[in-house]
């Protein structure tokens, strides 16, 4: 019988407003918003009326504050990888978009092409970002083989385990959005990968643990 391991990528909810749009990265421990806490109420609902067997996190605030409600309703206790953390921006850190543009002439847009070509000064490059997420979701799978396993953590760290995942360059996860407080769900095989749904956000169009929509 093929062993198939359920992941459910959580990016955490809506940080603090001054934080909107700046670059934050693994240096900068902010919290959520009141409207992240509102969002993380909604995602909590909707994965309890299926809720993983194993909670596995970032140790960074804004996920640790995410989790909680999740965590509560499920009975569970998250089981913390420091090196799920989001990605070092290096000098970029605590500049919003259109600093980014006026000092390094650089779109923020364009933040995985440049990280994967080493054009953002003293940020971590994706060589050694991807070793640690990647030996962190080799973990994940040999721990939970044939699991329902929530993962809950960062943009940048989803977009790269879709990029190990789908064994598809990093730069080319900028096709893939992933919304605060957003789920996507793989179903992983031994020789198969699949993505059965992808940036779903139960705040704004799911339904909660009651049937009333959210």
């Amino acid at each position: 019988m093929e062993i198939v391991t359920r992941l459910i990528l959580v990016r955490h909810g809506e940080v603090e407003e001054r934080y909107h749009r700046i670059f934050g990265g693994s240096q900068i421990d902010m919290e959520l918003s009141p409207r992240g806490h509102e969002q993380v109420k909604a995602l909590a609902d909707y994965l309890s009326l299926t809720p993983p067997e194993i909670i596995y996190s970032s140790p960074m605030r804004r996920v640790q504050q995410t989790l909680a409600p999740l965590a509560a309703k499920a009975g569970l206790v998250p089981v913390i990888i420091p090196s799920i953390r989001e990605v070092d921006f290096g000098t970029w850190t605590g500049l919003n978009w259109d600093q980014v543009q006026e000092r390094y002439n650089k779109s923020a847009f364009d933040w995985l092409e440049l990280l994967e070509t080493g054009g953002i000064a003293e940020a971590e490059s994706t060589l050694v970002f991807r070793e640690r997420v990647e030996q962190s979701l080799q973990q994940i799978l040999r721990e939970s083989s044939g699991k329902t396993v929530a993962v809950i953590c960062h943009g940048g760290v989803i977009r790269m385990m879709l990029s190990i995942l789908l064994e598809l360059p990093f730069r080319r996860m900028n096709l893939f959005e992933v919304e605060y407080a957003s789920l996507t769900r793989v179903n992983h095989r031994p020789l198969k990968t699949e993505i059965e749904l992808h940036n779903y956000t139960p705040w704004r169009d799911g339904v909660s643990a009651n049937g009333r929509s959210i």
